[in-house]
């Protein structure tokens, strides 16, 4: 886990290989007739199971803000055991690292047998339901089945817990977003321009925050007592902790649960004690006051805090609270991948002090083929 960890800056420079040129985005990159499609859009549904569906949460925001499209996500076992209306002109995206989650791809087999039924009742050139595959895996199910397929290049990723292959897999949906808006004319070319740019000056901002472990091992030590974690997170920070909270399950076997900040008083604040560590992300952004007084009733009930922050943010240090400068003025896109590095780091060292496997951990596969 930790090589992987570690291999990530080249595993996005691999992915934005033909993906961007320059100051854009290339649209067929998706596929020759990706451009056409991509037009006539007007919603998008996303599929996919564990941290492929935290990706998916990320990219809900992105879809609504950037592109203005309407996004559903759903966990796969769930949408492909009940009767999903499905609209037409909806771009249907599954994410898997393997390419043979079972759900997933029982997902994608009801969305096309639906695809299917809506034609033959109408004309068939009404009906536009594409498919696409987010995948690093070359000849797997999910990507024979699918109309449209964009690979990731993690390479092989042989620890459970996944690490490059989420990472890769943000960054294709960064572009497909991007490539989307711009065929819809949905972005500015200046957008557009920082978009790449934050996209391609990714590897070096996963190097700098690779460069604060240090930092986060010690910080792993306050774990090892405890049992218990919660994660707090806003916007796109939120689908973020969710999956700082699965790292830190899966490998130290610690209760982990994530939380959107405003959620604080609807409940979780009643679990919090000084036995309740409380990671959050503070990326500076729209709604770091906001947070910042999420914060603030943590520190009220006696909450020990870690927080992770953009050097910018300015959240000062205060007793029960540790601040870990994260990242250094990371664009909306791009902060959600630097910020997950971290805990990364965080869950890898917790598990070490926890003496468990990192790299097969208990009750666990790296591909779920089964139910």
């Amino acid at each position: 886990m930790h090589k992987e960890i570690y291999e990530q800056p080249q595993a996005v420079i691999d992915t934005l290989v033909g993906r961007v040129k320059h100051d854009s985005v290339i649209p067929a990159s998706f596929g020759q007739d990706a451009e056409s499609v991509f037009k006539q859009i007007e919603a998008v549904q996303i599929i996919a199971c564990g941290t492929s569906y935290n990706a998916g949460l990320v990219a809900k925001y992105w879809f609504e803000d950037i592109c203005q499209l309407p996004c559903q996500v759903e966990v796969a076992s769930e949408y492909r055991y009940r009767n999903p209306v499905i609209q037409n002109k909806t771009l249907f995206i599954t994410l898997s690292q393997s390419g043979e989650t079972a759900d997933t791809l029982a997902a994608l087999q009801k969305v096309m047998q639906i695809r299917s039924e809506m034609a033959a009742s109408q004309k068939q050139s009404e009906i536009l339901i594409p498919t696409l595959a987010i995948c690093n895996v070359p000849e797997s199910s999910l990507t024979r089945e699918s109309d449209f397929v964009c690979l990731t290049h993690a390479g092989p990723e042989i620890g459970v817990a996944s690490t490059k292959a989420f990472t890769t897999q943000l960054v294709v949906l960064a572009v497909l977003v991007t490539t989307i808006s711009r065929v819809k004319e949905r972005i500015d070319a200046t957008r557009e321009k920082a978009i790449v740019t934050g996209l391609q000056q990714l590897p070096s901002l996963i190097t700098k925050a690779l460069s604060h472990e240090s930092i986060i091992e010690k910080i792993a030590e306050d774990f090892s007592d405890k049992q218990h974690a919660l994660f707090l997170g806003r916007g796109t920070m939120y689908p973020i902790a969710m999956e700082g909270a699965l790292k830190l399950k899966e490998i130290s076997y610690i209760h982990a649960e994530a939380y959107p900040a405003g959620e604080l008083k609807h409940g979780p604040l009643a679990l919090i004690d000084e036995n309740m560590p409380v990671i959050a992300i503070a990326p500076h952004d729209d709604l770091l006051e906001k947070l910042k007084s999420n914060l603030q009733e943590v520190k009220a009930r006696g909450g020990q805090m870690i927080i992770f922050e953009d050097e910018s943010s300015d959240i000062e240090p205060e007793e029960g609270m540790r601040v870990i400068k994260a990242t250094t003025n990371v664009g909306r896109i791009t902060a959600p991948i630097v910020f997950n590095i971290a805990l990364q780091l965080l869950s890898y060292h917790v598990a070490l002090i926890k003496g468990t496997d990192v790299d097969q951990p208990r009750n666990l596969a790296k591909s779920v083929t089964v139910e």
